[in-house]
């Protein structure tokens, strides 16, 4: 691959300090910049394109399974957002409140949404009548605020871009599985569009949704070792609506509460791209999600000829709708190879003099620097397959780092040691949250990730509290 210069030396390595790697790969790449407001981020184009192919990927699988897209206010009264206690209680000390309006003292204060469960709610209050009117499946794509201490680009931040979905349902039986269903579009975008491998599962009761029943999780490995919550799904129960009133006359002519759930993913899924995928040349991206899926570099692009025959092939390219850069810049050679490692473009064509008097282009892939010798003329009916070649290595080389990621400890000297050493480590325990508190104090940090089976062998004990193990869960520390 080619040497990073000029600007782009600043790249700290991966592994020198990977939480420097990333801020220098998400300012240099021009991604985001920070704003005048700590902990808010601008999203600049290159980094909003991103979200739009994610958002776009999402979006056709989620009408696909029967949602539609609504927009709900902003803001929330404190009176409607205060109905849900429990569900208040876990965002309470995150929230931002308007107390003025108008330069007048609100009586009743408005909490700009942290999620929108109880904007929802109020909705589906008025929506809901009769069994007629369900299910209910609506989706929102928009913004929250959550006003977090720490904060860092596109992983955690004091506002950031999701969608978030939120249905009704007669029965528990259609909601569990609309948890379940969703659970797995989120793991299908992981595989086919973004090349991450998920770790997915229940959330333990101690790790679940503030007011849910249950909540199921996709969880990223990064490269330093460490987990990402990269989306979460989740069975309500009838809680929320019972707390909000909602009642419908149902088929037996009879007021009944109905079922909810709610599921969501966010911005986060460009952080998970970044730490998964890049290096220390840069971004690495899908050719799914990646704003330029070519390059084309004109190498002597003065020489007669070679600029137009660059265009050409850029035209023939966007025409079979691929998203095609022509670089057509006064730089070197070498500084737009760089420049376009470094934002991570699946593939780079070169066409030179030479290469253009033989009638062939030199081909280098960005996941693995190999390069392809082929002839300009066949270019258009070999790129579907180059690029899916790059997917699928980029995939592989993931879940290779997943799978050797993996122990299965029994003890808790051995499950720190894992979590020391990165990655996840699996084992047995009772479900208490009193031991999983116990366990991120030993290991100073690891959580319970998902639970990867609800049946242990007979005699299982949990290694914290001695008692009959009933799970065995993914532990690590995480983002």
């Amino acid at each position: 691959m080619a040497k990073i210069q000029n600007k782009n030396d600043a790249i700290t390595s991966r592994d020198v300090d990977f939480a420097k790697w990333y801020t220098d790969v998400c300012r240099k790449a021009e991604l985001m910049d920070y704003s005048s407001v700590k902990g808010f981020i601008d999203y600049l184009p290159y980094g909003y394109a991103i979200w739009e192919q994610i958002q776009a990927q999402l979006d056709r699988r989620f009408k696909e399974n029967g949602a539609e897209n609504v927009y709900l206010p902003m803001i929330i009264p404190s009176s409607l957002f205060n109905k849900e206690k429990e569900h208040i209680d876990g965002f309470a000390p995150e929230t931002l409140v308007a107390t003025l309006g108008g330069g007048e003292t609100l009586a009743d204060p408005l909490i700009i949404r942290p999620t929108s469960e109880v904007l929802f709610c109020d909705l589906y209050k008025k929506l809901i009548s009769s069994y007629r009117d369900l299910p209910k499946v609506y989706n929102q794509w928009c913004s929250v605020v959550r006003w977090e201490k720490t904060t860092r680009p596109f992983l955690r931040g004091s506002e950031f871009l999701w969608q978030e979905g939120h249905c009704l349902f007669e029965t528990e039986e259609e909601a569990r599985n609309n948890a379940m269903t969703m659970l797995g579009v989120y793991d299908e975008v992981g595989r086919d569009v973004l090349a991450i491998p998920f770790v997915k599962g229940r959330k333990t009761e101690h790790e679940k949704f503030a007011g849910a029943v249950a909540t199921y999780t996709i969880e990223a490995l990064m490269h330093d070792g460490k987990a990402l919550q990269a989306g979460t799904t989740h069975y309500f129960g009838q809680g929320f609506a019972e707390k909000f009133g909602i009642r419908y006359l149902g088929r037996s002519n009879k007021l009944e509460v109905p079922h909810q759930t709610s599921w969501g993913v966010s911005t986060r899924l460009i952080g998970a791209v970044i730490m998964v995928h890049g290096d220390d040349n840069g971004l690495v991206l899908p050719p799914a999600v990646a704003p330029i899926q070519i390059v084309i570099v004109p190498v002597r692009q003065e020489a007669e000829g070679v600029l137009d025959k660059c265009q050409e092939m850029g035209a023939a390219l966007k025409k079979l709708g691929y998203r095609v850069k022509v670089d057509d810049s006064d730089h070197t050679p070498g500084w737009k190879f760089a420049q376009w490692e470094m934002k991570g473009v699946p593939l780079r064509i070169e066409v030179g003099p030479r290469d253009l008097a033989e009638g062939k282009a030199v081909l280098t892939k960005r996941v693995n620097g190999e390069k392809l010798f082929v002839k300009i003329d066949e270019l258009p009916a070999l790129i579907p397959d180059i690029l899916k070649r790059i997917h699928e290595d980029m995939y592989a080389k993931a879940k290779d780092q997943l799978d050797h990621s993996v122990v299965d400890v029994d003890n808790l000297e051995d499950l720190n040691e894992a979590l020391n050493k990165g990655g996840y480590a699996r084992m047995a325990f009772c479900g208490e949250e009193e031991c999983e508190l116990k366990i991120k104090e030993y290991t100073k940090g690891g959580t319970a990730r998902a639970i990867y089976k609800e049946e242990v062998p007979e005699g299982t004990l949990c290694p914290v509290c001695g008692k009959k193990a009933t799970m065995v869960v993914y532990f690590a520390k995480a983002y």
